[in-house]
């Protein structure tokens, strides 16, 4: 048993957001659907390399982009600008719960696929939109991408290193991180529309916006202008309000020490061979040693070059200081830790084999996550879906398909 094996998605949207949004839902036993443009498909599938290999050890065109967000769903082709198309999807939403789009404003309107013209003929739809810039606004009508969001929505402004160091100036996040965190908002949101509606017995309709949830996710970094009335700025791998928690070198690299109370600290000063800092008026507190950052970090990195990360963590974890190595992805899935979780899994591909995955983080004691298909084919579930959902004849989809509407 899973958690939404009673919920059915049909999934218009494609690149992150929303497919990271589905295949949470998936994940938890959702039937989604994913729609797609015939001979085309969701963008993703075409960002690499690198692609997968099949059996053979030959490139396929699966790009491992499109593989890391669209598990456990169904892929149907059809032609949404065209009436039979439109009308395939009209019929699939009617036995639907819940429909993801990430269309610019109004762009499904003309189709006939909006909220307003689909909440007719399903009061109890869920209608997630993601936009960049949501439904209302000045900027409504504006494409968004997540990098021009991480630089308009202020994270790319606290992020990278400091004024005046080399190297500074804006810098985006590593990964995607503001299409994820849209992608876990909608999520988030469409569970709570689906927990409403069991009360009301009616949808709603969702208006998520890209810059809405980066601003959301400023989190203590927004309050503190909002407090203060300064913006913040760049600080490298250092915490605007907690000290030590930052980057330091080692005699072979670079540990991340994470101190969160007065009383880490002492145990971390005791560990350096400074025992007198953790009750020196200047450092004991935190307001005291953020007062006092550039002083203390000195101190501090003085230490730790005279020991290798591994030594470090091994002595700061005894003494029950937060720390650990900077590690690489490679260093990541191989860290034991990392492998008792299972977080690397493998699924059967149709092409390749098994193929490797990264897991859900959930863990669920009574209805766990299942990885029941691999990400589909373009198009692979496309009969199958119009045979079992909406009864069509193997005539009636071969004529669809002659007409390129399937």
């Amino acid at each position: 048993m899973t958690a939404l094996s009673h919920l059915k998605v049909i999934d218009l949207s494609r690149i992150l957001a929303g497919p990271w949004a589905s295949q949470i839902l998936a994940d938890m036993g959702a039937h989604v659907i994913k729609i797609e443009r015939p001979g085309e498909g969701d963008d993703t599938r075409h960002w690499g390399p690198p692609f997968l290999n099949d059996r053979d050890g030959k490139p396929t065109a699966e790009a491992a982009y499109y593989l890391s967000t669209n598990r456990n769903k169904q892929s149907v082709t059809i032609d949404i600008t065209c009436p039979e198309g439109q009308e395939l999807v009209r019929e699939l939403v009617r036995g639907a719960d819940i429909l993801l789009e990430n269309f610019k404003v109004g762009g499904l309107a003309k189709y006939g696929l909006d909220y307003a013209s689909l909440v007719s003929i399903n009061p109890r739809l869920v209608y997630c939109s993601i936009t960049g810039f949501g439904q209302t606004g000045p900027y409504a009508p504006r494409p968004g991408y997540d990098v021009l969001l991480q630089a308009m929505g202020g994270f790319m402004s606290v992020t990278g290193r400091r004024e005046g160091e080399p190297g500074a100036g804006p810098q985006k996040v590593g990964v995607a991180v503001v299409d994820l965190l849209t992608g876990l908002y909608a999520a988030t949101g469409i569970l709570g529309a689906i927990a409403s509606r069991e009360q009301s017995g009616k949808g709603q309709h969702i208006d998520l916006a890209l810059l809405d949830v980066e601003v959301a996710c400023l989190a203590n970094q927004g309050m503190n202008y909002l407090v203060s009335g300064v913006s913040p700025k760049p600080m490298g791998n250092a915490h605007p309000n907690i000290v030590p928690y930052q980057d330091f070198p080692t005699a072979d690299g670079a540990m991340i020490v994470a101190v969160g109370n007065d009383g880490q600290f002492a145990r971390l000063m005791a560990e350096i061979g400074q025992p007198g800092l953790g009750v020196d008026p200047a450092y004991a507190t935190n307001g005291a040693r953020v007062a006092n950052r550039d002083a203390l970090l000195a101190i501090i990195r003085e230490a730790t070059v005279q020991r290798t990360t591994g030594e470090w963590v091994e002595a700061l974890e005894r003494a029950n200081v937060p720390c650990g190595p900077v590690n690489s992805i490679a260093e990541v899935f191989a860290d034991p830790q990392v492998v008792s979780r299972e977080m690397a899994r493998t699924i059967e591909h149709p092409l390749a084999g098994p193929i490797p995955i990264v897991a859900s983080p959930l863990r669920f004691s009574g209805t766990p996550v299942e990885y029941r298909t691999a990400p589909p084919l373009l198009g692979q579930d496309t009969d199958e879906v119009l045979r079992d959902e909406l009864g069509l004849t193997a005539e009636r989809i071969a004529e669809l398909a002659a007409k390129g509407v399937i």
